[in-house]
């Protein structure tokens, strides 16, 4: 049996949308929509916006919903509004009251939204979540105690930091002295080009001989052995490209300084161009010094702030991104140093500890960190405080450590493997939510993206701590109730509308 219906005899409009009668009320955007810390967002991104004049600006739950969509379903930019465009729960997520067929907002405004919500806000966020999850535990345990709690008492230390730090790796290609030069040698062929026209094509157009280093570059490029002579044939050879264009590039630009003609590049060209003189004194260094190395070194000339950053690990010895340092507190991980420099981790220990104290009022009990971390400063600074350090101590081993019993060793061991959580947290960024590639061009953007990231790890944490809590599940499935007790009185009597949403809210 054939079931067939042609095409030509259903139209758009006789399609049918039963939305709200099969809405389902468990479905996960409905679910996570619950637990965004909405109004947080909004008061913090509305501070950074002028009231007084301007068009009105996106709703910021608008905002902040689509940039999690986005980072969950691993989408590009056009493809997040795409798939609100689409989807009727995703609509309902980012705050929209009926479904529309309509963009939300267009895809380019991402940039300009990254740039304004940067790791702050996002931190801030995160530091709402931990402390929400901190003061529950607290009102549970410490109830009792709290009062018989002497006022000048100091707070004892209580909890597990774990610290740690991995590299945000950007999206692009591996750099090579070949490749960067190469890349530079196009740019300014085509900034020659542009001169040139500008100029009505006056003399003769300079010579860049393009067309015959495509073709060496591009046999180069094909050979799978390479001999170092090779690789400084062919480096000498684009040195020497791209210090004549260069040339080229002065003489032109002195041709409008001198008739006092507009300056012809912009913005972003003159960025470029700067960009590849530094690139040229770079890699003429170490052409003339046999040197791999330099200080500041530019791996690609499109994100000139990216830094290789040694790592030391076997699947990538030299990662190219942002180096950040990270704090994991009851499985909620905060980006405490972010930084585009190569550094050493262990500066990261103290201000850890202490943001841990500016936020919950007491130091941790214990600290859980890498050997790295365990430096003498360090060691010194956390005995004053009474805080543990899962490092073995220095020196020889004491004959307390030596008659330790099993159960300390076991315990000692146990903690020490704990450790792995921050790790764990890492892989969950890197393969699930793409933390290894980050496509931001600018440098606030890609800030902005790691930062989101993270959020969204903590958000997805947040949710599982709440589903698993019944106490909580309760409230929440409490406030379902009340909410659509409220919608029926809202349509058969609208005078009792006020005071049925103060006790919505109060709930909350």
């Amino acid at each position: 049996m054939i079931n067939y219906i042609s095409e030509n005899q259903l139209t758009i409009e006789e399609f049918k949308t039963p939305f709200q009668t099969s809405l389902l009320a468990n479905n996960r955007w409905v679910e996570l929509s619950k637990i965004v810390p909405w109004d947080t967002f909004a008061s913090a991104y509305i501070s950074m916006m002028n009231a007084d004049f301007g068009r009105p600006g996106i709703s910021p739950r608008m905002v902040l919903g689509a940039l999690i969509i986005k980072h969950i379903e691993k989408l590009d930019d056009r493809g997040v509004i795409a798939a609100i465009q689409e989807n009727v729960y995703m609509q309902f997520f980012v705050g929209l009251k009926e479904f529309s067929p309509h963009p939300v907002f267009d895809p380019s405004l991402f940039v300009e939204i990254r740039k304004r919500v940067g790791p702050n806000i996002f931190d801030t966020l995160n530091a709402k979540l931990i402390k929400s999850i901190s003061e529950e535990k607290d009102e549970k345990h410490n109830s009792k105690n709290s009062k018989d709690d002497d006022e000048n008492s100091l707070p004892k230390n209580k909890g597990k930091l774990q610290m740690d730090a991995t590299v945000a790796d950007q999206h692009i290609t591996y750099p090579t002295d070949s490749k960067i030069l190469n890349s530079s040698r196009k740019q300014c062929e085509k900034m020659i080009d542009k001169l040139y026209e500008l100029n009505h094509k006056k003399g003769t157009k300079p010579r860049t001989y393009r067309r015959k280093m495509d073709v060496q570059f591009l046999d180069y490029s094909k050979k799978k052995k390479k001999s170092k002579a090779t690789h400084r044939k062919m480096n000498r050879k684009l040195l020497e490209c791209v210090n004549r264009n260069l040339r080229h590039i002065n003489k032109l630009l002195d041709i409008f300084e001198t008739e006092q003609r507009p300056f012809p590049l912009t913005h972003k060209e003159q960025k470029m161009l700067w960009v590849i003189h530094t690139v040229y004194t770079q890699q003429k260094q170490m052409y003339d010094e046999k040197s791999n190395s330099c200080k500041d070194r530019i791996v690609s000339i499109f994100q000139p702030h990216v830094r290789p950053v040694p790592r030391g690990k076997i699947n990538a010895k030299i990662e190219f991104g942002s180096k950040l340092g990270v704090s994991l507190d009851q499985g909620f991980a905060r980006i405490d140093t972010l930084s585009w420099d190569a550094y050493n981790e262990s500066s990261d220990l103290i201000p850890q500890v202490e943001s841990y104290k500016e936020l919950h009022g007491h130091y941790p009990d214990l600290v859980q960190v890498d050997k790295i971390y365990a430096t003498r400063e360090n060691r010194k600074w956390l005995k004053e405080r009474s805080i543990r350090i899962t490092a073995p101590p220095l020196g020889r081993k004491s004959k307390s450590q030596l008659e330790e019993s099993n159960y300390k060793k076991r315990k000692r061991k146990a903690e020490a493997r704990e450790r792995n959580q921050i790790e764990g947290k890492f892989g969950q960024g890197k393969n699930g939510y793409n933390l290894n590639q980050i496509r931001a061009t600018l440098k606030e953007t890609s800030e902005s993206w790691v930062a989101a990231i993270f959020f969204i790890m903590n958000l997805i944490h947040y949710q599982k701590i709440i589903i698993s809590d019944p106490i909580s599940s309760g409230i929440t499935h409490l406030r379902s109730i009340i909410l659509g007790f409220t919608n029926q009185i809202e349509q058969l009597w609208p005078s009792y509308i006020i005071r049925t949403r103060k006790i919505s809210v109060s709930l909350y």
